[in-house]
């Protein structure tokens, strides 16, 4: 697939691509084009590819102030090619250069940029005879920004340390387990992010993310992978959970 890829003639820039009116565009019409950018790049040759770059997240409507630009435009790129990111995927620092790396590639340069750049595509129009979208245009530089913004507010807050009884609570084994299980993905979390009650649904949906990414989960009998028990991660962050 690799040498398929870099073979193909580079995509046309998207500079010329439609801009959509954020403000026009309603967390509805951004969940149905969701839908729509689903479809588009599950069924297209490099589907599989594509469907497993990041597993199932939010739809637009479900992102935290979903009204806002910044929500709008991060919904309106995202989905482009592949399921739209949960913010509290990644710290507040990993976020600028996640969209500082996407950006390009979404004006047809570097690695998969030919690939992305053609699956963008304008919503809620169609191209004269043509029941294909036209091209999107990729965020300008002020977009990025406000994408970045907005990712930054809301992103995953990261574990402090120095919070009583929880430096050497890190050292126990179920300590251990915890950070090997969620650093595979992202900046360790805060227990206090949920109270106790939340965290076993949280853990069963993470663990669900990292069978999908193909990360170490703790389901599988493996001698050879660190052994990760859901039971005492979740017993751990209860331990430290906020009231």
């Amino acid at each position: 697939m690799t040498r398929e890829l870099s073979a193909r003639v580079p995509a046309k820039s998207t500079a010329r691509g439609l801009r959509p009116d954020v403000e026009r565009l309603s967390a509805t019409d951004l969940d149905r084009l969701a839908a729509e950018s689903r479809e588009r790049w599950s069924t297209s040759r490099h589907g599989q590819m594509l469907l497993r770059i990041l597993p199932e997240g939010p739809r637009p409507s479900q992102l935290p102030d979903a009204d806002s630009r910044g929500a709008r435009l991060t919904a309106l790129y995202c989905v482009q090619c592949h399921h739209l990111p949960n913010p509290a995927m990644h710290d507040p620092a990993r976020w600028r250069g996640v969209v500082q790396r996407m950006v390009p590639r979404m004006e047809g340069k570097g690695n998969l940029g030919a690939l992305m750049a053609d699956m963008m595509k304008a919503p809620g129009v169609k191209a004269p005879g043509s029941e294909q979208a036209p091209g999107l245009a990729a965020p300008r530089a002020d977009e990025a920004r406000e994408i970045v913004a907005y990712l930054q507010r809301h992103a995953q807050k990261p574990l402090d340390a120095t919070q009583p009884g929880l430096a050497s609570a890190l050292g126990t084994e179920a300590g251990r387990m915890f950070r090997h299980a969620c650093d595979q993905c992202h900046v360790l979390p805060d227990p206090k992010r949920h109270r106790a009650s939340e965290w076993p649904g949280v853990v069963r949906r993470m663990q669900a993310n990292m069978l999908w990414m193909n990360r170490v989960a703790g389901t599988r009998v493996d001698a050879r992978e660190p052994q990760l028990r859901a039971a005492d991660i979740v017993a751990f962050l209860q331990r430290h959970a906020r009231p």
